[in-house]
C-alpha cells in the first residue's frame, strides 16, 4: 500500500505510533553558539547585539545564562573570557553538565570572526518570536476551549491581539544616540513640506485657516487637549476637524489630510453621523433625528451622505475603552487602512484599565494621559484628547478657561504638547438677560437692554479657540465662526464679519 500523501504530493512524518511526528519548537543552537564564541573572541560583538537581545531568547537556558554573564561583565567594564567566567561555571550545575569550563573553551576556540555577530543575533531573536508565536497560540486555543467566564469571547480576542502588537515590538524600538545631521535633515525636510504648501502646515490640518496658521497643523507625535465646559462645541469641533482632515486626505491624498480614528466613549456612531449630516447639509440635526426634512432638503441629506460615504473617517463608540484597548484598536487600524489622527470624545470617559484601577480619580486621569502620549509616540500620530473642565470656571466674571482649570485633572497639562480651550461668550450672555428691578426706571432698563443687545450681537456665532499652551509656538487665541444649528464652525471672513449662512 502506497503511503498516504498531501494535497502538495509530500509524505508527512509520522511517529512511532503511526499519528503525526511531533514538532519542534524553532531553534538553531549553531548560532547560539557562534554569537557566544564571538563574544568571547572579542568583546565588541557584545556591542552589535546588546540592544535586541536578551539572555531569556536563547532556546537553551545554558547558552542564556553564559550570555547575561558575559554582558553584566562588559557592562561593568570588565573582560568577558575564559577565565573570567570560570568561576561561573565552576558555581552552576546546569553549566557543569554541558561540559564546564570545556565547553566555554571549545566555543572560543570555533570562533573565527565577529563579523557575522549580528546576523548570528537576529536568528537567535527571529526562532525566539516563532516559539512565542506557538506559544500566544497554544494560548488562545487552550483559553477558547476554557471554560472562564470572567472572560469572554471578545476579552480574548482583544487580549491575543495586545499579546500579538507587544510581541511585534520586541527588539523593533531600537533607540540609541542620532547624530546631529540625522535630526536637522528631518528638520530641513518638514521645513520644505510646509514651505511648499498653501497653509504652510506642518502636519495634518485642522481645516480652519487661522488655527493652522498658529499651530502650524496638527504634528505627528503631539497630544493636543481640546478643553472646556459642557456646551461649548468641544465634541462639534473635533467632529469638523475630523471632517476636514479626512476630506483632505481623499481630495489631495497628501500629509496634510490623514485617515481618521475617532473614539466617541460619549456619543454613538449614528449620533456622531448625524452631527455631520447636520453640518453638511446645513439642516438642524434633530430635524434630521426626527426625519423633519422637506421634500427640497431631502436631496441635499443624500448629497451629504454620499460625500461623508466617501471619507477615511472611522468611528468607534465602544464605552469605557481602557487605554490599552484603545491602543490595540489605534494599532490595528493603522496597520488595516493607515492612520494619521486620532480623537478621544472624551479623557474622563476612558480607562486607565482594570490592572491598574485606582480609587484616586486624578492619579487615574493622569495614567490616562501619559498612555494618550504614549500612543501619539508609537504611532507617530497626533492625538486630540477632549476634556472636561471643573465647575470653578463657572464661578468667575470672566468665564474664559485658563490652565489652572487643568489642575485637578492631574497631569493634563505636563503632557499636553497643545492645550487648547472652546470658549463662546454668546452662550453666557443668553442667559444674561436683563430683568427690570423693582427700583430701576424705564430709561436705565433700556440703557441695560440696549448694552446687552450690542454684547449679543457681537458674541453671535462667534467662537474662541484659546491656545494656552503650545511647545512649538505662540499660543493665543483664534476666533471661529460658529452655528449650532447644524453644529458647524469655519473661518470667519477676512474682513472680520461672519460668513454668509445659506
Amino acid at each position: 500500500m502506497e503511503p498516504s500523501r498531501t494535497d502538495n504530493n509530500v509524505t508527512p512524518l509520522r511517529g512511532i505510533d503511526g499519528g503525526p511526528a511531533p514538532r519542534t519548537p524553532p531553534r538553531n543552537l549553531e548560532a547560539e553558539q557562534a554569537l557566544l564564541g564571538a563574544i568571547l573572541m572579542n568583546n565588541r560583538a557584545y556591542e552589535r547585539v546588546s540592544e535586541f537581545l536578551r539572555p531569556e531568547q536563547f532556546s537553551d537556558p545554558a547558552n542564556g545564562k553564559i550570555y547575561q554573564a558575559m554582558a553584566r561583565l562588559i557592562d561593568a567594564n570588565q573582560i568577558a573570557d575564559v577565565v573570567t567566567l570560570k568561576a561561573l561555571f565552576e558555581r552552576d550545575q546546569e553549566l557543569s553538565d554541558i561540559g564546564g569550563i570545556g565547553y566555554l573553551a571549545r566555543l572560543a576556540g570555533s570562533a573565527i570572526t565577529i563579523v557575522n555577530a549580528e546576523d548570528y543575533g537576529r536568528t537567535i531573536h527571529d526562532a525566539h518570536i516563532r516559539r512565542q508565536l506557538i506559544d500566544v497560540g497554544e494560548q488562545m486555543v487552550n483559553h477558547a476551549y476554557g471554560a472562564d467566564m470572567e472572560l469572554s469571547g471578545v476579552d480574548q480576542i482583544e487580549k491575543s491581539e495586545q499579546q500579538l502588537f507587544d510581541l511585534a515590538s520586541v527588539g523593533q524600538a531600537e533607540g540609541g544616540f542620532k547624530p546631529i545631521e540625522t535630526a536637522l535633515k528631518t528638520a530641513i525636510g518638514m521645513a520644505e513640506a510646509a514651505f511648499k504648501r498653501a497653509g504652510h502646515v506642518v502636519g495634518v490640518t485642522t481645516g480652519f485657516r487661522d488655527l493652522d496658521a498658529r499651530l502650524g497643523g496638527l504634528h505627528p507625535s503631539d497630544l493636543i487637549v481640546l478643553a472646556g465646559r459642557p456646551a461649548m462645541g468641544k465634541t462639534a469641533l473635533a467632529t469638523n476637524i475630523a471632517y476636514n482632515a479626512a476630506r483632505a486626505r481623499l481630495e489631495r491624498g497628501d500629509e496634510e489630510g490623514a485617515v481618521v480614528g475617532f473614539f466617541s466613549l460619549e456619543m454613538s456612531s449614528e449620533q456622531l453621523a448625524t452631527r455631520l449630516l447636520a453640518e453638511r447639509a446645513e439642516i438642524a440635526s434633530d430635524r434630521i433625528r426626527r426625519g423633519a426634512i422637506s421634500h427640497e432638503e431631502f436631496p441635499r441629506v443624500v448629497q451629504a451622505a454620499q460625500e461623508l460615504h466617501r471619507l477615511p473617517l472611522h468611528i468607534d463608540d465602544t464605552p469605557a475603552l481602557t487605554v490599552s484597548a484603545l491602543r490595540t484598536r489605534a494599532r490595528r487600524l493603522k496597520r488595516q487602512r493607515g492612520l494619521g489622527l486620532i480623537i478621544i470624545d472624551y479623557l474622563q470617559l476612558a480607562q486607565a484599565g482594570k490592572a491598574s484601577r485606582s480609587e484616586n480619580r486624578v492619579q487615574e486621569i493622569s495614567e490616562i494621559t501619559r498612555g494618550l502620549k504614549s500612543l501619539a509616540k508609537e504611532l507617530n500620530v497626533p492625538v486630540i484628547a477632549l476634556s472636561q473642565l471643573s465647575r470653578a470656571v463657572e464661578q468667575r466674571e470672566d468665564k474664559r478657561p485658563q490652565l489652572a482649570d487643568l489642575r485637578e485633572s492631574g497631569s493634563i497639562e505636563q503632557d499636553a504638547d497643545v492645550v487648547m480651550f472652546i470658549y463662546r461668550h454668546e452662550y453666557y450672555l443668553q442667559r444674561e438677560e436683563p430683568q427690570k428691578r423693582a427700583d430701576e426706571s424705564d430709561e436705565k432698563f433700556n440703557d441695560r437692554v440696549e448694552r446687552w443687545q450690542q454684547r449679543a450681537e457681537e458674541a453671535h456665532n462667534r467662537a474662541e479657540v484659546i491656545i494656552g499652551k503650545q511647545r512649538h509656538g505662540p499660543t493665543g487665541t483664534v476666533n471661529l465662526f460658529f452655528d449650532g444649528n447644524f453644529t458647524k464652525f469655519a473661518d470667519l471672513a477676512d474682513e472680520g464679519r461672519l460668513p454668509e449662512q445659506h
